[in-house]
């Protein structure tokens, strides 16, 4: 996906308009991605309660994007696989970090509608952030889901909030947020729990 920077903000030197192109995140932006959250987050990033749902984990597929402007990485947005206490999965958003540089941009906004959109189209049904309701309202965020939820540290509830993806997703939600299983730690503990298979040796009762 791309999109047109608005020529009223350009330089007026006679060039054609810039293209920000937003894609999947490539291995090749990690360094730049890490950069850019350090810049616009701070020392202390890795301190927030957020951070405990994202660490050492990947983010869901297709959902880790990068937004790109003038030869470099501009943009990042990542959303993350959770699941509440009473079992309503949903993915948590963030961080969205934009290069100071390029904040007049609308690069935040086109990031968010194409993550939301990409969230949609593969099966979500709902997403969780920790944000200010003031900015995240547009894109259909409100705490009206949110009230029995809980991260796990300490965080201001208004500030957590929720768009249903699918109607009703959220509704019942209750308890604390964490990482949701992946596929393969879901079949694991699936299989350990029906049983030796068919050839495999069972120890003896004593």
């Amino acid at each position: 996906m791309s999109f047109l920077v608005p020529a009223n903000r350009r330089t007026g030197d006679g060039k054609p308009p810039a293209l920000i192109w937003i894609r999947s995140e490539r291995r090749t932006d990690v360094a730049a991605r890490e950069r850019l959250l350090d810049a616009a987050m701070g020392a202390d990033r890795f301190a927030k309660s957020s951070e405990r749902l994202r660490e050492g984990r990947k983010p869901a597929l297709g959902l880790a994007l990068a937004a790109r402007f003038g030869g470099r990485l501009v943009g990042t947005l990542r959303l993350w696989p959770v699941v509440t206490a009473s079992g309503h999965a949903a993915l948590l958003l963030g961080p969205l970090a934009v290069d100071a540089d390029a904040r007049s941009l609308g690069i935040g906004a086109a990031l968010m509608w194409q993550a939301l959109h990409r969230a949609r189209v593969l099966g979500h049904r709902a997403v969780i952030l920790v944000g200010d309701a003031a900015y995240y309202n547009r894109f259909g965020f409100s705490a009206e889901k949110t009230g029995a939820l809980r991260m796990p540290g300490p965080t201001d509830r208004e500030r957590l909030l929720a768009c249903e993806l699918v109607p009703d997703a959220l509704t019942g939600a209750r308890g604390l947020i964490a990482p949701r299983p992946s596929r393969l730690s879901r079949l694991v503990k699936r299989a350990a729990a029906i049983g030796p298979v068919m050839g495999q040796a069972v120890p003896a009762a004593r």
